[in-house]
């Protein structure tokens, strides 16, 4: 058996995918450990987990948008989390002694230590900006992040970008969705890996209409504080379908006014016990929720804020699975035309149902399991 040490910053959708994954590989007998900040981690992956701790301390907010929202990300969160992280992260290399380094590309910590140690390691994309490199058409931006990198002292020797393994990149996506890209061999694109987590306190199930369709607003943990203009707009789309859709909204109490009658609006939402009973889902286009709607065959309506989003968004349209619109500018019209379009036009379920079945082929977490695996037997 393997020992495998997971290394992801304290956000959902990144330490959810690497969980499901970690899960299987323990379900294999094989010995499975984090490093990372132990509250956080617990609190998503429950108390049973293994964790070197790394501590945390607070990041600035990230409103900006656009390149601006990029250079924030870096400079505010990715690299200073990585500089933070790596004393820890190099003495649980040391003590857990892996035969893997499993490592988040915004987790650089981990792919640098393993180098150090002389440790393989894959990389873990769960974001499509990453993965896709749409910066290579424009140069001067992967040219600043390189450079920051280096200027962060986070530059491996041998050449190698600690966001990409020159072992193993998993991505927890497939072709069906990114569309044609030539991948290195090295790449596997598993679709998502979906595991179990912990329910969402007193979730209301009885709440749930049977008479109307299920559609889930979220726009995720990092997009409340900017989210507060777009959920009245909403709310007006979702009054204007309130004979025939019930929303649940994952959001702050008292964030989101004006509800028509009957919607759920909960700070937590046990997002994949809800699928199978959506019709549709509104959000922010981040990779994690849409792969999750788009396994279970709902189609979506995306509203991309910054990051990787609008990467992921282009996705979902060119796949055929949503209706995009405009974060910032979309009235309720035209929120409310979009849900209309998903619910009641064949083609995006359809859609939808094609990269399930692609997700479902691609394997999910046993398949980025098995590469890990073979990996490690080759360390």
């Amino acid at each position: 058996m393997s020992r495998f040490l997971f290394v992801a910053p304290p956000l959902a959708g990144h330490v959810y995918a690497a969980g499901a994954v970690a899960d299987a590989l323990t379900a294999r007998g094989h010995e499975v450990a984090w490093a990372g900040p132990e509250t956080a981690l617990r609190r998503m992956l429950g108390d049973a987990v293994s964790v070197y701790s790394t501590g945390m301390r607070p990041y600035r907010g990230q409103r900006d948008r656009g390149f601006r929202a990029v250079r924030s990300l870096w400079e505010g969160f990715v690299l200073p989390y990585a500089r933070f992280t790596l004393p820890a992260v190099e003495k649980a290399v040391a003590a857990f002694a892996p035969d893997v380094v499993a490592a988040d590309q915004h987790a650089l910590a981990g792919a640098v230590a393993a180098h150090r140690h002389g440790v393989r390691w894959a990389s873990l994309a769960p974001q499509s900006m990453e993965l896709t490199r749409p910066f290579r058409a424009l140069p001067k931006v992967e040219e600043w992040i390189r450079r920051r990198i280096d200027g962060a002292g986070l530059s491996i020797a041998d050449g190698a970008d600690p966001r990409f393994s020159p072992h193993l990149v998993l991505a927890f996506t497939t072709p069906a969705l990114t569309g044609p890209h030539d991948f290195p061999a090295h790449y596997a694109l598993v679709g998502p890996a979906l595991g179990d987590r912990a329910a969402a306190p007193d979730f209301p199930w009885d709440a749930l209409d049977p008479a109307r369709s299920t559609v889930l607003v979220t726009m995720g943990t990092l997009a409340e504080d900017v989210a507060r203009d777009f959920y009245p707009r909403m709310a007006a789309a979702l009054r204007a379908h309130a004979g025939r859709v019930q929303a649940v909204v994952a959001a702050p109490p008292g964030t989101v006014p004006d509800l028509p009658p009957g919607t759920v609006v909960q700070p937590q939402v046990p997002v994949l016990a809800l699928m199978p009973r959506l019709s549709a889902v509104v959000c922010h286009a981040g990779l994690n929720t849409v792969c999750e709607a788009l396994a279970h065959g709902v189609p979506l309506v995306v509203a991309p804020i910054k990051h990787d989003q609008p990467v992921t968004a282009a996705q979902v349209v060119a796949a055929g699975a949503g209706v995009r619109v405009r974060f910032g500018r979309s009235g309720a019209g035209e929120l409310a035309g979009a849900l209309a379009a998903v619910l009641d036009e064949p083609g995006y379920a359809a859609a939808a149902g094609r990269v399930r079945e692609s997700f479902a082929a691609a394997g999910g977490a046993p398949a980025a399991a098995s590469h890990l695996e073979q990996l490690a037997a080759r360390s």
